[in-house]
This record gives C-alpha cells, structure tokens and sequence, in this order.
C-alpha cells in the first residue's frame, strides 16, 4: 500500500505537536515544585540551657484521715440530765463541760458519808479513851483482863468503821464527780443522742462522741517496693509527710510518718502506714480521702527542662535542642514533673539548650536563629507522672 507525501507530512506534524505538548506539560510541573528547605529563612526561636540542680524525691499515695483519739462519751452514774454543756458539733478545749447529770442525789450521799465518819470517829475516840483508862486499873487490879480486851476489840472495830467511812466518802466523791462528763481532750463533739430531761442510766447510755482533730492520722498503703526508702531513711531521719486535698486549691497540710506496720500483707503487696498531720483549723476530718506524699530523699545533678519545651508523638516526649542553627529532635525520658520543670532522665545533657518557643513552626533540621529566651520560674515537685 503506498502512502502519500500529504500524509506523512500530517503525521510528522502530529508528533510535533505531542512532542511539544510534553514539554509545555514537563514546564507546568517544574514550576509547582516548592523551593528546597535549605533555601528557607531561618526562624527566629528562644532557647534556654538544660538546668541542673539538686530537687527532692517523693512518693505519693492516697490515704484516709483518722483519728488519733475517738471515744463515745457514757455516764457512769444514773440520773436525770439538767445540762448539755456544748451544743452539737462544736470545738471544745480539755476540761471543758459536755453534759451534767442532776447531782443532788449524790452529793446528799456524799454528805452523810461524811457525817458517818464524824460518828464513827467519836465512837473510835471514846473506846481509845477507856482503853487508855481501863490499862492501869487492870495493873492494879481493880480492872480484869476481860475489860482490856474488850476495849482494845473496840478500839479495833471503830478504827475499821472509820476506815469504812473514808472509802465511803471516797466513793460519794466519785459519784459526784461522774455528774460531770467533761472532754479528756481537745477535739469535736458530735450529734447529741439525748437531751435535757432525759434518764440517763449508767447501764450505757451513749451521749455523744468526741474526736480528737489536731493532729490527725493519714494511713495509706506502700508497696513493698517502697520499703528500702521508707524503712531505711525512717531510721536514720523524720520523713516529712505533706496531705492535700484537691478542691481545696492545693491547701497543704504538713506532718511526719510515724508508723509502718511490722507485716506486708501478703494478698496486696502493701504495707500499712501513718502520718501524723498537723490540723489546727480542723477543716480534715476523720474519713476524708486525701494525697499523701513523702519526702524521702533529695537528688543532686538532676537535669530539669521547662515543660513548655516539651513535645510528643506516636514514640513518646521529644524536645527541640538548636544544634548548629539547625533543629533537632531528642527523645527524652521523664521521671518526674518539678513546678514548671520536667526532670530529664535520658536524651539531655547539661550542655544542651532546648527551644521553648515557635514549637509549632519547626521540624526536624529545619534552620533556626537561637535567641535568649527567659526560662519560668520553678515550683513545687509534682507527682511522679509524665506531663501531658
């Protein structure tokens, strides 16, 4: 089959025009290629240096508030109760008047015990009086031995009546003193279950109660992980002992550990421990759930980044540390958290300084400007966590 001039040269032109539509094409693409990041500015960013200092180390637990002293209040004698001395739920100081039982009955008890021994005594001094008679009349014969022996019987049976009297009255005293509940201690009262009028029988009535409020029992349970730095520092050192409660705004109320108890329980792993917490305001109460922590040591030469220079992803917490005008991602490990601090544990050295700001901005080997940044201030240790 022939082909025509006419024809090829259609074809030729045809090439021509795809040949030049692939190179308009190729320019098109060129053209949307973004510059290479080298070629970028470099981003201004602050720095700090990476801290080192000595920071305490606690543990944190959660524990429940007792109290040291709780007693339900009863009387010990019977009658009818004229007066309730503090109304219900207030504080009362040591001494201080809680109930009266109607004293009458007992004091009247009280003054005849007396009045028998003023009889008895002069019964005793009248036989002592013969006695001290009838002993020379024996000596000379106008007394016979049966009349000193029975002087001296009972001169015997008066002084045991005397005796007698004086446990009596002892007793009386005591009664009428049991009229009277007043506070063995400083502490709260609670719900009054009788009032004014009422029998009260000494068979155990139950008035009120009284706890005691400051100080108060933390108790919370330790691993036995935590043996070698409560045990070993308790010995040598008070561990201080801190409890707050979390919608209180971070109120702190200070103490010491003053028990571990001698077994782990072997089902939990956990021993039992106390703190004796300070609480003059008496705002904790016994039953109250609380966080405990405890000083147990300090660590010197740790290393401490602002949290604000902290970053994560699907592998943990990184930083960014500005190594020769460059960005670089370090993988940390935290320990703890300091205030406005991360305790650093690896991937940080002293040397290195970490970019605190234009996070967003950065990637990895992006080129970056370093410029004093100013570091925030510290604050207290919190809990053992990693941020965020």
């Amino acid at each position: 089959m022939r082909v025509s001039a006419k024809t090829l040269g259609l074809a030729a032109c045809a090439v021509a025009l795809l040949a030049a539509g692939f190179v308009l094409l190729g320019s098109s693409v060129d053209r949307a290629v973004p510059a290479p990041a080298a070629n970028a500015p470099a981003l201004p960013v602050p720095v700090v240096p990476v801290i080192r200092r000595t920071v305490p180390v606690y543990l944190d637990f959660v524990g429940t508030t007792e109290a040291i002293r709780s007693v339900a209040l009863q009387a010990k004698v019977t009658g009818y109760l004229v007066e309730q001395g503090a109304p219900d739920g207030a504080d009362v100081k040591t001494g201080g008047l809680l109930y009266r039982i109607d004293p009458r009955p007992y004091q009247a008890a009280f003054d005849q015990a007396i009045a028998n021994r003023a009889h008895d005594q002069a019964l005793l001094t009248n036989a002592q009086h013969q006695l001290a008679r009838d002993l020379p009349l024996m000596q000379q014969g106008f007394a016979t031995p049966q009349t000193v022996d029975q002087d001296r019987a009972n001169v015997g049976q008066y002084t045991g009546a005397v005796e007698a009297d004086e446990a009596a009255i002892e007793m009386a005293r005591l009664n009428v003193g049991y009229t009277e509940l007043r506070a063995s201690f400083a502490g709260r009262i609670g719900r009054s279950q009788v009032h004014e009028g009422t029998l009260i029988s000494a068979a155990g009535t139950q008035l009120d109660t009284l706890v005691q409020l400051d100080p108060i029992y933390v108790t919370f349970n330790p691993s036995e992980r935590d043996l070698a730095l409560l045990g070993d520092d308790r010995g040598a050192r008070p561990i201080p002992a801190e409890a707050t409660i979390p919608d209180e705004g971070g109120k702190r109320y200070p103490g010491t550990l003053t028990f571990l108890e001698n077994t782990v329980d072997r089902n939990t792993g956990t021993i039992v421990a106390r703190a004796t917490i300070a609480n003059p305001d008496h705002s904790l109460l016994p039953g109250e759930f609380v966080h405990v922590r405890l000083h147990v040591a300090d660590q010197p030469d740790t290393l401490l980044v602002p949290q604000v220079a902290l970053g994560s992803n699907q592998f943990g917490k990184y930083v960014y540390v500005a190594d020769h005008d460059k960005a670089v991602q370090r993988p940390i490990s935290i320990a703890a958290t300091y205030g406005s601090y991360a305790v650093i544990t690896k991937g940080l050295t002293a040397n290195d300084e970490v970019i605190i700001g234009n996070l967003q901005k950065i990637a990895p080997g992006a080129p970056v400007r370093p410029t004093a940044g100013r570091p925030p201030a510290f604050g207290a240790v919190s809990d053992g966590t990693d941020p965020g």
